[in-house]
């Protein structure tokens, strides 16, 4: 009987240094494709941010471009066509998102959600579904990206139109908080 306590004894440790072989396996091979997998992700999110770097550059440039189009046009003498806007009714917080846009967007260019909300005291995410909304309506907006930051400005050719027309319908009232 002593012989086969020992053959179970030898046999467990065989297939106990068997299991941990094979679970070592198991786990490096686990390992290696973690290791790929993270490499691809990396590889990824670098082409992104590269990518968006060049959408950056494109849209700075692009800028420029409608900017001597627009010396030029002036120049020249050349007036846009008159757009047909078609504006559907905005809110009351819709109104002054855009009042905010249209005044302090003549004194600084470009301004950012996070300009608007503080002039508003709303949040920035507020902001930008108030923003989304606008343009859903009509409104022309353009964006800007830059430095991982997101400008927006009326068109001019619409904010001059509506400095003729109050397409927008904007009453006194609203102006007039805003302007306190």
């Amino acid at each position: 009987m002593p012989f086969k306590g020992t053959f179970t004894m030898f046999f467990n440790k065989k297939s106990e240094e068997l299991v941990k072989r094979h679970i070592s396996s198991g786990l490096k091979e686990i390992k290696e494709e973690l290791d790929e997998h993270l490499t691809s992700v990396n590889q990824n999110t670098n082409e992104i941010q590269t990518n968006y770097e060049y959408l950056c550059e494109l849209d700075s440039k692009i800028e420029k471009l409608k900017e001597r189009i627009d010396e030029i046009t002036m120049f020249l003498g050349i007036s846009h066509p008159k757009a047909d806007y078609k504006i559907s009714p905005l809110t009351k917080n819709e109104k002054e998102v855009f009042l905010i846009l249209y005044t302090k967007g003549e004194e600084k260019g470009y301004l950012t959600y996070k300009e608007i909300a503080r002039s508003l005291a709303l949040s920035e995410d507020l902001v930008m579904n108030y923003i989304t909304n606008l343009i859903e309506k009509g409104i022309p907006i353009i964006k800007k990206y830059a430095n991982n930051k997101v400008s927006i400005k009326l068109d001019s050719n619409f904010k001059s139109i509506q400095a003729k027309e109050n397409i927008v319908k904007i009453d006194e009232a609203i102006s007039a908080k805003l302007s306190h």
